[in-house]
């Protein structure tokens, strides 16, 4: 595969993993399992496709989901919220450096990339799904966990059908991340405006 495809797989792979890591890991390693689309046997990262990491990661997603539901606030802040942040960013790393891996890239520079990609992704999901939580009731926003765990499925399968869609999706997850700051500051000016 040529060097730009592999990158833009790496960006759509560690992006769809900023939004909710799960999913995205999981197709990854499945794929990878089946050497269909991806193949990291041979590689550092041969592990994301064992079967004992994908039984985990489907163990680890189902508690999380399952906490989510009784508390959907849980983990949008404080130190659930911030560790499924961090779990996303490194899990977007893995990937982009297993997606270098395997087309014979050095895996390092997958690593160093794949972090800022997933901390934005992580940030703009966080911010929209906060903000569109707020103007839900408990009981529609307890489904806010299967919208964010379809998205990144949907953006990892694109990374690795159609890998320069990866692109669009990180700069559509910027101008989403900024847009939804400056409604926040927005916000805020006027409620200090009022004083």
């Amino acid at each position: 595969m040529d060097a730009f495809l592999v990158i833009c797989q790496g960006i759509g792979l560690a992006t769809a993993a900023g939004v909710r890591p799960f999913l995205p890991a999981l197709l990854a390693g499945a794929l990878a399992g089946a050497d269909s689309g991806l193949d990291f046997d041979g590689t550092d990262f041969a592990f994301l496709e064992q079967p004992v990491w994908l039984i985990a990661v489907v163990a680890v997603l189902a508690a999380v989901v399952g906490y989510e539901r009784r508390r959907p606030e849980a983990f949008e802040a404080g130190t659930l919220g911030a560790a499924l942040a961090g779990v996303s960013i490194g899990v977007g790393a893995l990937l982009f450096g297993a997606s270098l891996a395997d087309e014979g890239h050095p895996a390092w520079a997958g690593l160093v990339a794949g972090i800022p990609c997933a901390a934005l992704a992580n940030a703009s999901a966080r911010n929209f799904f906060a903000r569109v939580g707020r103007r839900l009731d408990a009981d529609v926003r307890s489904a806010l966990a299967v919208y964010k765990d379809g998205s990144s499925l949907a953006l990892a399968g694109l990374a690795i059908l159609v890998p320069p869609v990866s692109l669009i999706a990180l700069a559509g997850l910027a101008v989403l991340l900024l847009r939804g700051r400056r409604r926040d500051d927005e916000k805020y000016a006027g409620l200090r405006s009022l004083r």
